[in-house]
């Protein structure tokens, strides 16, 4: 995995001078030592009065493995909270409940995740790609298992131990297996795979790593623009196995998923931020399914060379706005207990006196809920050309959808047991659904 090869100047890799390897090998391209055999014999004394540009390297060394980490943090932090109420609806169907420590591990997916792409693939080249390749593409790869052994020895030869440690050679080295020890520790604690096969999948992802560095990220770039190193697929299948062996005692505060789904079918209490996350889930389906939608509806018009439509296009409106509405709020009012979408991710299920609904009970409820959001919704949007009259209704149905999703948020902690408005109108009760049977009528 290589990660030091190249360095930034002007914001664009820049690989060192180029050496050949042992042997008829491949030219190698950017390695460090490569510089020291290019420069003379400064004599008996070159160790010494090379410590300080060794010194200087590996501060540079350990630069490069600071920004891949903000990137990590920054970009890992963003890819959790655009996927966090996913994983919350997750882990209610998988657990039957939430499990922050269990959430705590997807954000450390996250992390690592984006850090490994910026550790391994990051900086791109820019600019005018077969001129950059033409000047600094790499020539080969390294196909000489352990010669990273040899570097380290011929980089460090006279320095004593603490120079040693600060090497180039020695931090590539130790590097490349710290950077898959979190692989072997999340896919071994967290995913709940073997020692083989987590050590394994480090193996292989090391090795479409070092692949897409070899075919330039499989054809994109031009060249290949890092050096592929069979001993960075050796250390870092080093570092998935270290990680999996101390995955159970870096991780024992992690309940597995299997003890979490043992209890999955237990009932739990009907709390506000449950209540909450249901509403939120019904929202977000309604707007991501009309998304989806509006946009499958354009793509088949650019394909057979339609104009696009615009706001006088009702057929855009039905897909968009109407269908997603009978399909979230309509459908699930005449469809087992009457819960919606979000409330049954949740395990919610209404009840009047410990009873399935009527279907008029059931149609009340949905009424007084978020199906009467959803019509402010349908009516605010309707295309242009609509009769005045209508017109007018239209303008002041976007707040009035506002302030009804307000007053609904809010009336959940003030009901009685946290059934919120439309169950105060339609006197129906939430309860967990796995808690009271449905009792026929």
């Amino acid at each position: 995995m290589t990660t030091d090869r190249t360095s930034t100047v002007g914001g664009r890799p820049r690989p060192g001078p180029r050496r050949r390897s042992r042997g008829a090998g491949p030219v190698v391209v950017g390695r460090d030592t490569g510089a020291r055999d290019a420069e003379p014999d400064p004599g008996p004394d070159r160790d010494a009065r090379r410590a300080p540009s060794r010194a200087g390297r590996s501060l540079r060394v350990t630069d490069r493995w600071t920004w891949p980490a903000y990137v990590g943090l920054l970009g890992g932090a963003l890819l959790f909270a655009a996927f966090l109420v996913p994983a919350l609806a997750w882990q209610y169907r998988r657990y039957g409940r939430l499990s922050g420590r269990r959430l705590l591990g997807a954000a450390a997916v996250a992390v690592y995740g984006v850090a490994l792409v910026a550790y391994t693939l990051l900086p791109l080249p820019s600019g005018d790609l077969a001129r950059w390749c033409a000047q600094y593409g790499v020539a080969g790869a390294e196909l000489v298992p352990f010669h990273s052994l040899a570097d380290v020895r011929r980089d460090t030869a006279g320095l004593g131990l603490g120079a040693t440690l600060r090497s180039t050679a020695v931090l590539q080295v130790v590097f490349n297996v710290v950077l898959f020890v979190p692989w072997g520790v999340l896919v071994r604690r967290y995913l709940g795979r073997g020692v083989l096969v987590t050590t394994l999948s480090g193996l292989l992802v090391s090795l479409l790593v070092e692949t897409t560095q070899y075919t330039g990220i499989f054809g994109i770039i031009p060249c290949s623009y890092r050096v592929a190193d069979v001993d960075d697929v050796l250390t870092n299948t080093l570092g998935a196995l270290l990680g999996a062996l101390a995955a159970p005692l870096l991780l024992r505060w992690m309940p597995r998923a299997g003890e979490l789904e043992a209890r999955r079918e237990e009932a739990r209490p009907v709390t506000v931020w449950r209540r909450w996350l249901g509403m939120l889930l019904d929202a977000l389906l309604v707007t991501a399914l009309g998304v989806v939608l509006q946009v499958a509806y354009r793509t088949v018009l650019y394909a057979l060379g339609r104009p696009l439509p615009d706001g006088a296009d009702w057929a855009q409106w039905l897909l968009g706005t109407l269908v997603p509405f009978v399909v979230v709020f309509v459908v699930p009012t005449f469809l087992g207990s009457g819960a919606s979408w979000g409330q049954r991710t949740v395990w919610l299920a209404p009840r009047w006196a410990g009873r399935r609904g009527t279907t008029g009970q059931r149609v009340a409820r949905a009424s007084a809920g978020g199906a009467l959001w959803g019509a402010f919704g349908l009516l605010s949007d309707l295309p242009a050309g609509i009769p005045a009259a209508v017109g007018v209704a239209a303008s002041v149905a976007a707040p009035l959808a506002a302030l009804f999703a307000v007053v609904s948020v809010v009336a959940v902690p003030f009901t009685r047991s946290r059934r919120g408005l439309s169950g105060a109108v339609s006197g129906a009760e939430l309860v967990d659904a796995r808690e009271v049977p449905v009792s026929p009528r």
